[in-house]
């Protein structure tokens, strides 16, 4: 069994931190990151709100919103910190 939990592909980018902590990956979430956090759970709470009964089903749908939508921006920073997202605002910063 394959325990290396490092990635299959290299990066193509330059690297910052191969394993960054979370602190740093949620202190480098740009504002096109927390724009789609917001839109992923603006929708989820609407989505949420149309289908079923009102209160409880937009609650619902608001908490997987913030939690998808949180995991989608993490994804996005570790991703440009690792290399394997353009990161040139990112490499740009941390050189300075």
């Amino acid at each position: 069994m394959n325990t290396d939990i490092t990635a299959s592909t290299k990066p193509e980018h330059p690297v910052l931190d191969r394993n960054p902590p979370f602190t740093r990956v949620v202190g480098n979430f740009s504002t096109l990151d927390y724009f789609r956090f917001a839109t992923i759970t603006g929708v989820s709470v609407t989505v949420g709100y149309l289908s079923g009964i009102r209160g409880p089903s937009m609650v619902t749908g608001g908490l997987i919103g913030v939690m998808g939508g949180f995991m989608y921006a993490y994804q996005n920073s570790a991703g440009r910190i690792m290399g394997f997202f353009p990161n040139d605002h990112e490499v740009a910063h941390y050189k300075k």
